[in-house]
């Protein structure tokens, strides 16, 4: 089939239609394709919001459950009056009670004033202030067992923090006494820098 000029006046308005049709269909397809970038692209943002926020969830999760562990183990440190200010009355108070139960023969000691304290190595403890009161203890033992029982019975009923850190045993002058120990350690303490 062919087409001559004479046959345009008949079919003019099914090309005009036809093209613009065809127009309005090019536009559809370009408008849709820009529509399904952009939704894509919101998408991915959506997508990466999503992703942020499930991250901060977890992430608030883990540290909620840390949270919880590490209260207990705060309070049971508390407990046993490790943070906050020294407690030296309760401390003097357990020795003494300590000294009634005659886990050894007998024993002085003597606690100096508390100071900063700064261990080696060097040791990042936070937002916490370490402090230590230095302590000498002499003991009259009857055996060399008598002073392991006697630095476990420290460690188990009074309540602090106790680094021994050394003790020589030499043979005791007395009657009653087989052995002398001397020793050292301290108390430690820590306190909150931000605390009032």
């Amino acid at each position: 089939m062919t087409f001559t000029q004479s046959d345009f006046p008949h079919i003019k308005w099914s090309v005009i239609t036809f093209l613009i049709t065809l127009a309005l269909g090019g536009s559809a397809v370009i408008l849709s394709q820009k529509f399904a970038h952009s939704t894509q692209t919101d998408l991915q943002k959506a997508q990466k919001e999503l992703n942020e926020a499930r991250s901060k969830l977890n992430a608030a999760r883990d540290d909620q459950a840390n949270m919880s562990a590490y209260t207990k183990e705060f309070s049971a440190i508390q407990r046993l009056e490790i943070i906050g200010d020294e407690q030296r009355l309760n401390l003097i108070e357990d020795l003494d009670t300590l000294r009634r139960r005659n886990r050894v023969i007998d024993f002085k000691y003597n606690i100096a004033p508390q100071q900063a304290y700064a261990p080696s190595p060097p040791l990042d403890s936070g937002n916490f202030a370490l402090n230590y009161s230095n302590m000498k203890l002499q003991i009259d033992l009857l055996h060399e067992e008598q002073l392991i029982n006697f630095f476990d019975s420290m460690r188990h009923d009074i309540n602090g923090w106790f680094i021994l850190e050394k003790c020589s045993l030499t043979s005791a002058p007395s009657a009653t006494a087989q052995l002398k120990a001397d020793c050292e350690g301290g108390w430690l303490t820590m306190k909150n820098r931000n605390a009032k």
